[in-house]
């Protein structure tokens, strides 16, 4: 026998309280310790592979798991799965003692980590982001290789799987960049940021895009003074004041120097770059410390100092680090905030001289930088959405039970990553903010970067259209830029287009349906006998399966390695199908050739399933010629299924690809609309804006009867301007007034 008993001189510091160790001789696998958490103390969020037990021996607190708090006691027993980050927190005044037991069962660890459900994401709202584009410009396939494509996948495959997810964006409208493309057009800032935010609406909808919020900073009514508050609950926090720091200036017209109006040499990796950012090494600067600075005027700079808000950034060192223990955290991410933190004093910038932007409450001639001000816009898109649906989420009450979720490319990592979460623990000092962080690197074109100054880009107009969008959604995907550059090169994309998916996949279906109407007369035999042979390519099927589950999961996300998986579907079913093939007229095989075809027909079936994020129109195409009833919306299978005997298919002659679009396909290709009768343009630009079948009834319905979401309604807002030059604003697209009614209005707009 042996007693151990609780002794506060063995405790030492271990995952943020006091820990001591339980011996226990001869008991293998199996640890032991005790605990100690002081009054308002708390431990280090953390996850591990082994399944842990804790009894709380004394005090009062609360123990955290993946967001979801519960309050514990003497005498609560609380078992944690593998992988599951949790925090014992001390709410109580007095000390929380607890013991805790841990062991390693591989078989439970394996089958915790390829869950689902992982993390609560089933349990709670997931908002998944990715970053505002800044409406200086279209989207090319550089932007759309990133952020966009990626956060819509993912969103779409938690949606298969029962999760309430949604996918959230907007127009970042107060960017310095939209001040410079006004100075180049001739413009004003509000035109330009109008005509490229909607541009950039509908190039989303042509790649079957479809953000559930889509914010335009510069127009939503209750944006600013939304801003203004939060704002002034970082004032508040005292962290956020106003200091004199080191500015530059043209040395001609005095201009204050930040962002695209300045350039120079990063004083941390000696890249060339622009004001406040490296897109080599990710790290900030404060402009006045660039070597070599060059205004975009006039080429000279002078030296001097303006007063500005700014937070002391290095006081946040542990407060970062703690919060990246929570989410998905790339490595990548946590060394950026290595190097940033290697800083022994960083007082950064939170507000600009500018006249294009959001003020803080009692700073005339100041603005809210934009980058501070999106971390705002992320919680505002949150409360927009929820009184959109009926959930009463605010942005100036974020839940702990949110889900946070981030696309964004390398270039803007800082600001997620890091910046993000201190002004998240100053304006909302009791909310622990629960984030993944997907990144992406830079895709190229041709090697270079994609440019819009020097039109080296392939802009989504350019190559989007209805037979297109799957083929540049697979190519996006499986060139992706994740974990290092990738790139785009024209005729590599064509060929892959032509030999990967219509000679590969379509070939391959339209052959399955000519096999499978000569031998069975179009209709699915059932299964008979199984040969070992059989057996294995329905495991392969399976392993495939569970592949791609983990590729496109919250925790292993990679389109890249998904793609790969949905080509191998492919690849195992032609191998399959011409060793099959031998014995095809083989009199006393029929039974066995009817497995062959129900098994080739189920590979095609689960392509249909699990190619719905990454190609969601050829999945669902396919998925109805195999009879499949997706009411409701597809789901995410758990096993590879046979398609039921008796269904009748037909695959032969379907054409599912194209590399390029059609001539009368090109956005813009169409002559000019009647303007005595708009009614025929506009109901197709609404059905084709909806995703709405082309012989639906539009006329006698409203926007919100349709269904649109304010993404779409910007959208065809744009496509009126570009085609009538009329600017109908949002409110009145999305009044009570049917389509008809739209267009006769438009009609009598036109013909003044």
């Amino acid at each position: 026998m042996k007693i151990d008993t609780f002794d506060p001189a063995a405790l030492s510091a271990a995952f943020g309280i006091d820990m001591s160790t339980i011996d226990l001789p001869g008991v293998a696998g199996l640890g032991a310790g005790w605990g100690r958490v002081a009054p308002g103390r708390r431990s280090d969020a953390h996850q591990h592979d082994e399944t842990e037990m804790f009894v709380i021996v004394s005090g009062t607190g609360e123990v955290v798991v993946d967001g979801a708090r519960h309050p514990v006691g003497p005498g609560t027993v609380i078992t944690f799965d593998p992988f599951e980050a949790h925090v014992l927190d001390n709410t109580g005044d007095e000390d929380v003692v607890f013991v805790t037991c841990y062991w390693r069962d591989p078989r439970h660890a394996a089958e915790a980590a390829t869950r689902t459900g992982r993390r609560r994401f089933d349990e709670r709202p997931v908002f998944v982001f990715s970053t505002p584009p800044t409406p200086n410009g279209d989207l090319h396939l550089g932007h759309l290789s990133g952020p966009y494509l990626g956060a819509d996948a993912f969103v779409r495959f938690q949606r298969m799987n029962g999760v309430r997810a949604w996918h959230l964006t907007g127009s970042d409208d107060y960017q310095s960049y939209v001040v410079a493309r006004a100075e180049q057009d001739r413009s004003t800032p509000e035109r330009v940021a109008a005509q490229y935010s909607a541009e950039i609406a509908r190039t989303l909808e042509l790649m079957d895009i479809r953000p559930d919020q889509y914010t335009v900073t510069s127009t939503d009514p209750e944006y600013r003074e939304g801003l203004r508050d939060f704002f002034a609950a970082l004032e508040a926090s005292g962290k956020v004041a106003r200091h004199d720091l080191p500015a530059l200036f043209d040395q001609e017209t005095g201009q204050y120097l930040y962002e695209v109006d300045v350039s120079g040499t990063c004083p941390s990796c000696a890249a060339a770059t622009s004001g406040n950012i490296c897109e080599e090494c990710g790290e900030p600067h404060l402009v006045a410390d660039l070597a070599d600075a060059r205004s975009r005027a006039t080429g000279a700079v002078r030296a001097g100092s303006q007063e500005r808000f700014a937070l002391p950034l290095h006081e946040f060192r542990e407060a970062v680090a703690a919060h990246h223990r929570l989410g998905r955290v790339p490595a990548r991410l946590r060394e950026l905030a290595e190097r940033v933190f290697a800083r022994e004093t960083f007082d950064l910038p939170m507000s600009h001289p500018s006249r294009w932007g959001v003020a803080p409450r009692g700073a005339d001639g100041q603005v809210i930088w934009v980058w501070p001000e999106m971390s705002y816009g992320f919680l505002h898109g949150i409360s927009r959405l929820g009184a959109r649906i009926g959930e009463s989420w605010h942005a100036d009450k974020p839940e702990q039970d949110w889900k946070i979720v981030h696309f964004f490319g390398y270039d803007n990592s800082f600001y997620h990553s890091i910046l993000y979460p201190v002004l998240y623990r100053l304006a909302f000092p009791d909310w622990e903010p629960d984030i993944d962080y997907h990144v992406n690197e830079f895709y190229l074109l041709e090697n270079q970067k994609f440019s819009t100054s020097r039109r080296h880009a392939v802009w989504g107009k350019e190559i989007l259209a209805p037979e297109t969008v799957d083929a540049v959604r697979f190519y996006l995907s499986r060139t992706r830029a994740e974990g290092e550059r990738t790139n785009f090169e024209r005729d590599a994309y064509t060929k892959t287009v032509r030999e990967v998916l219509i000679d590969g996949w379509q070939g391959w279906l339209a052959d399955l349906g000519r096999r499978l109407t000569s031998r069975y007369g179009g209709v699915v035999p059932d299964a008979g006998v199984w040969t070992p042979e059989h057996t294995a390519f329905s495991a392969r099927l399976g392993a495939r399966l569970t592949a791609v589950t983990a590729h496109l999961g919250q925790d292993g996300f990679s389109l890249r390695a998904a793609t790969t998986e949905l080509e191998g579907i492919v690849t195992d079913a032609r191998a399959f199908a011409a060793r099959e093939e031998v014995l095809a007229d083989a009199s006393g095989w029929q039974s066995e050739n009817r497995t062959a075809m129900a098994l080739e027909l189920a590979a095609a079936r689960l392509l249909a399933r699990v190619a719905t994020p990454v190609m969601p129109r050829f999945a669902a195409r396919l998925a109805a010629l195999l009879g499949e009833d997706d009411e409701g919306g597809p789901a995410w299978p758990s096993t590879v299924a046979l398609v039921p005997a008796g269904t009748r298919v037909d695959l032969t002659g379907q054409v599912f690809f194209a590399a390029e679009p059609a001539a009368s396909d090109t956005p813009g290709a169409a002559g000019p609309p009647d303007a005595e009768d708009p009614l025929p343009w506009l109901a197709d630009l609404i059905r084709s804006t909806l995703g709405l079948p082309a012989d639906a009834a539009v006329a006698d319905k409203t926007l919100k009867e349709l269904g649109a979401s304010s993404l779409q309604a910007v959208a065809v807002q744009y496509q009126i301007l570009e085609r009538l030059d009329l600017d109908i604003p949002i409110p009145e697209l999305l009044a009570e007034r049917n389509v008809a009614a739209l267009g006769r209005a438009l009609a009598q707009e036109v013909a003044k």
